[in-house]
């Protein structure tokens, strides 16, 4: 069994059993054996519903997918419930819908392509460690469990995100309150960075799908019980109660 099948299947097995496999335990891989591992991973669990993305230091950037059956919509108003096995990290992100074919290149007409919506990533790992791999992270879909989305701008004329007015709150903590910036200072970039390297991998993006653009709020973990809110100002709302 090659390296990539390896930890494929003790990634499935970990979604299964909901116990994480122990990553001392696998082979390392290399950038193209963790895309590959994310092509075995998502074959097994369905159609893309998105993408995520983020710069990495060196190299080409991080890109995993994300299932359909794990994208919800929801917002304070009617917030959907999120299964939680123990506890889940929530982070507050600008997405983009793709609502027209992307064509080969997307990102010379954004506001044709693409509307942004506002969401609420959903976060676990599938994996145990005393020392964070990067790479065995990235075969992990980058500790993607799934992505609630908020209310979607029409009427977008294409302009850019960088630092924007936003409020989270889980439970009784308030993450967020006040100017945030996307990762990099432009959510068009990161976009455009996807667009750039995604190529077909896990079937290219497709309309329909969402792309998210990296964390305003930073990472944080709750359990079932919590509420969660978001707004940004001139995006949106968007909801979900962990239980």
């Amino acid at each position: 069994m090659g390296i990539e099948k390896i930890v494929a299947e003790a990634l499935l097995a970990a979604r299964l059993s909901g116990t994480p496999a122990e990553a001392e335990a696998l082979p390392p891989v290399d950038y193209e054996q963790a895309l590959g591992i994310q092509r075995i991973v998502q074959d097994r669990l369905g159609p893309v519903g998105g993408f995520k993305v983020a710069r990495r230091p060196e190299g080409k950037p991080v890109i995993a997918p994300i299932p359909a059956d794990a994208i919800q919509s929801g917002d304070p108003q009617r917030p959907v419930a999120v299964p939680v096995r123990d506890r889940l990290g929530i982070e507050l992100e600008i997405g983009f819908e793709v609502v027209a074919p992307p064509g080969a290149d997307p990102m010379s007409e954004p506001a044709r392509v693409f509307r942004p919506c506002i969401a609420l990533e959903l976060v676990a790992s599938r994996l145990r460690a005393r020392q964070e791999d990067a790479l065995l992270k990235l075969a992990d879909m980058q500790m993607n469990h799934g992505l609630v989305r908020g209310a979607m701008l029409e009427g977008w004329d294409g302009r850019d995100f960088g630092t924007v007015e936003a409020t989270l709150t889980c439970g009784g903590r308030m993450c967020l309150s006040g100017r945030a910036t996307v990762p990099g200072g432009s959510a068009l970039r990161n976009l455009g960075l996807l667009c750039a390297h995604l190529g077909d991998h896990c079937g290219g993006l497709q309309p329909g799908q969402i792309v998210i653009t990296g964390s305003i709020s930073g990472l944080a973990y709750f359990p079932a019980g919590t509420d969660v809110t978001a707004e940004i100002a001139g995006l949106g709302r968007v909801g979900c109660k962990l239980v």
